[in-house]
């Protein structure tokens, strides 16, 4: 058998055409993150006011609509015509520590990253991840309130940290385990067209090859997320 056919030989230039696939990939992907990526963080930054608000008002409402379910509720094991008492007093709310000058800027500055970096954007996020920031940025919120800056930073970090939701940015590797390393190869690279399918997925990009001028897309969001903050605004009303 000569030295060209032999299987081995053959296995190898398999490995080594499925590594420079793999290696070409890896490239295409880096350049349309960075490309996608870039984009987005102007698009936040230029929202970046828009997107707290939207955000403590979807939670606000969310805890009204709670409050007036539970009413509700109260009501109907009383019975239809049960009325409070008028000298029922609310509950007080969450005791503040009192900050000095200094604090209160950092703690304004954190509390303001830490919301951007978790807003479940309407440009790109599915409903789970909306949810799920949701949840963060309620207790985000309560703590903010609390006035308690060590408390902030805590929570801060652990939202930095990657622990409380999933980074889209980052994909996690493949494990070799036992299998060869043609086999790791083929899933590398199949994991690798799925990440740039999801990227090429995102409405971003589209934006991004679709639009002439691309930042247009941002006065599209700002009427968006004004409309939106106006009808919240409604909702959240008292009185």
């Amino acid at each position: 058998m000569s030295e060209q056919n032999h299987p081995i030989n053959t296995y190898s230039q398999n490995e080594l055409l499925l590594q420079a696939e793999v290696d070409a990939l890896k490239k295409q992907l880096d350049v349309l993150e960075q490309k996608v990526f870039a984009f987005e963080s102007i698009l936040r930054s230029e929202l970046s006011n828009e997107l707290v608000e939207v955000q403590e008002l979807t939670v606000l409402y969310k805890k009204q609509k709670l409050a007036k379910k539970e009413k509700r509720i109260a009501q109907k094991q009383r019975g239809k015509n049960y009325t409070p008492p008028t000298s029922l007093k609310p509950l007080p709310k969450a005791a503040k520590v009192h900050v000095s000058e200094v604090d209160e800027k950092e703690r304004k500055r954190l509390y303001r990253e830490a919301m951007l970096y978790v807003h479940p954007d309407k440009f790109n996020m599915n409903e789970g991840q909306a949810d799920l920031a949701t949840e963060v940025t309620t207790k985000l919120i309560h703590i903010y309130q609390t006035g308690d800056l060590n408390a902030l930073k805590d929570y801060h970090a652990h939202i930095f940290s990657g622990n409380t939701l999933v980074n889209i940015a980052e994909h996690s590797g493949v494990k070799v385990d036992q299998r060869s390393k043609g086999e790791f190869l083929k899933k590398e690279k199949e994991r690798l067209e799925k990440i740039i399918d999801e990227v090429k997925g995102k409405y971003t990009y589209k934006v991004l090859t679709e639009y002439p001028e691309p930042m247009k897309f941002l006065d599209e969001l700002k009427l968006y997320y004004k409309d939106r903050i106006s009808k919240l605004r409604r909702r959240t009303r008292v009185g």
